[in-house]
């Protein structure tokens, strides 16, 4: 083949496909490495075509007619059907960008050689329509593999290149055969895939609530332990401080009202013997004498009964204090079953989702 008389109006590289004939549905790569694509314009027959030199031969000699589409079945991979060559071309490229600059440029090439067919068969004068289209070169692209049979290992052909009903005819049958299964089997994986990144999403984030979950359990359980301490803590001050000093208080209360007693009966026994003794004119100093000690003794068992209301009210605030760490530890209990009892519901969904995971 010579390109001589042709010129190149637009190259860039990529990896190149060809269908498989016997199965209809399989990739077949044309080389391990992208190889360089490039669209040529002869001048002399007016024709375009998309040319790829691998080592002597040429992998892909396809020309360019109006009946052509390229489709882009993936973000990097794109594909055509050629009926005079009897076959289905691929091209997996590096990036989008590169895809999109050959997509453009085959509907540029395809509207130039409609034009070409309309002025031939118009029988006037042609034009070399090339002039329109600007002649560059896309610099090569870094080693791809992701965009063969990997990715799009699944087609179906949207062009149909076919000037008479014949080719027409050949190229449906090519593309006919398990289109429809293909089909089916493309959409469920790709629907497979995005389940299992949703699935792997979740079960990240599950893992991640699982281990927030832990640390709150741990934090709750130091919580609970510390209020047990405070707890016993407050019992055995409370137990230490009510029980001394009603020992001490309750004695010390009786033995003085039993002195004051002694002592009123002293006194009295004292004012009898006086009485005995000197008769009336000491009556009135006596009377005045049992009624100071009377007040005395009334003085002292009221200082008595505010002490032990002091005393009692100070066992029960002890008292109080001691049920309101009670409450409090109930509480904390509480919490630390709501808590448990949530962490088992997250390990059984953990559990679940790895069970449902593919």
């Amino acid at each position: 083949m010579s390109t001589a008389r042709e010129q190149p109006i637009f190259s860039t590289r990529a990896h190149v496909f060809q269908i498989d004939p016997a199965t209809k549905r399989n990739w077949i790569p044309a080389g391990k490495h992208a190889l360089t694509v490039s669209y040529f314009y002869d001048a002399t027959r007016n024709v375009y075509r998309i040319i790829s030199i691998g080592g002597a031969k040429a992998i892909i000699n396809s020309t360019v007619t109006p009946n052509m589409t390229f489709t882009k079945t993936s973000q990097k991979f794109g594909q055509w059907a050629d009926s005079r060559a009897n076959t289905v071309y691929g091209l997996g490229f590096a990036s989008e960008q590169h895809l999109t600059q050959f997509a453009e440029k085959f509907q540029e090439v395809k509207e130039a050689a409609r034009l070409a067919r309309e002025k031939s068969q118009d029988g006037g004068e042609l034009t070399s329509p090339a002039l329109g289209l600007a002649s560059h070169q896309v610099p090569p692209s870094p080693l791809v593999s992701a965009n063969g049979p990997g990715e799009e290992k699944l087609f179906r052909s949207q062009s149909a290149d076919a000037p008479g009903p014949t080719e027409r005819e050949r190229l449906k049958k090519m593309l006919s055969e398990g289109s429809v299964g293909e089909v089916q089997w493309e959409a469920e994986f790709f629907a497979l895939q995005d389940s299992n990144n949703k699935l792997a999403g979740a079960l990240r984030e599950a893992n991640a609530a699982a281990a927030q979950w832990r640390q709150q359990l741990e934090a709750q359980r130091a919580e609970a332990e510390r209020l047990r301490q405070r707890v016993a803590e407050l019992e055995a001050q409370a137990a230490s401080e009510v029980t001394p000093a009603s020992e001490k208080e309750g004695p010390g209360q009786g033995q003085s009202l039993e002195q004051l007693e002694a002592l009123v009966q002293t006194k009295d026994q004292e004012i009898q013997t006086l009485k005995s003794q000197t008769g009336g004119p000491r009556e009135a100093p006596e009377a005045a004498e049992r009624e100071e000690t009377q007040q005395k003794v009334q003085t002292r068992n009221a200082e008595l009964e505010h002490q032990l209301r002091a005393t009692e009210r100070s066992l029960e605030e002890a008292r109080a204090e001691r049920e309101r760490a009670r409450a409090e530890v109930g509480r904390a209990a509480q919490l630390l079953d709501v808590r448990l009892f949530e962490l088992s519901e997250l390990r059984e969904g953990l559990a679940r989702l790895a069970e449902a995971a593919p």
